[in-house]
């Protein structure tokens, strides 16, 4: 029998990295979005102690997932050249794999949060124990799919994030990494 994987699935904006705060008057496609990705290069900013962090879960024997929404090209938003930019920052972290989604909110893909479709490839691909595996994000849909599929989930506590439901609240990674080292 093969011995299954343990990992970590992190969102990345609001986890990974800083949002950005668009005031009020912000509308994505109709929708009011006060919160956003960075839309421009000059705006993305790794979140304090994100190296650390990600390298202590990695020594505690975990795989590293990030599973991230990333719609805003397809939105207009950005362009494809400034989220390449940034991706090329995000494949520089200690991650064993990445999976984006760049469907819009309409576009019924299987694979955007909080549908479970990014989780499910990097489970079959990667041999993950759900039960004995986490998620970290910041807002509802990030740990929907966790939930749906038997992790454990941590939310990293924040303004878009007020009355997420999950099984530990933090605020920031390193207390992550803390939370996870008793558990295990």
């Amino acid at each position: 029998m093969t011995i299954k994987n343990r990992a970590i699935f992190f969102d990345r904006d609001g986890v990974i990295n800083d949002v950005i705060d668009r005031g009020e008057d912000c509308f994505v496609k109709g929708k009011k979005v006060r919160f956003t990705a960075p839309w421009l290069y000059d705006e993305f900013h790794l979140k304090d102690g994100v190296h650390e962090a990600l390298k202590k879960m990695k020594d505690l024997g975990f795989l590293l997932i990030l599973a991230t929404n990333q719609p805003d090209i397809k939105y207009g938003r950005m362009t494809k050249q400034e989220h390449e930019r940034i991706m090329s920052d995000i494949r520089k972290l200690p991650f064993d794999a990445v999976y984006v989604c760049e469907h819009r909110r309409d576009d019924g893909c299987g694979c955007k949060k909080p549908k479970p479709g990014m989780f499910l490839q990097a489970i079959k691909k990667q041999n993950i124990d759900c039960k004995e595996s986490y998620a970290i994000g910041d807002r509802s849909p990030d740990l929907e799919p966790a939930k749906e599929l038997g992790c454990k989930t941590i939310l990293i506590e924040s303004e878009q994030g007020k009355g997420v439901d999950a099984d530990y609240k933090v605020l920031n990674l390193q207390e992550a990494v803390e939370i996870i080292k008793k558990i295990i």
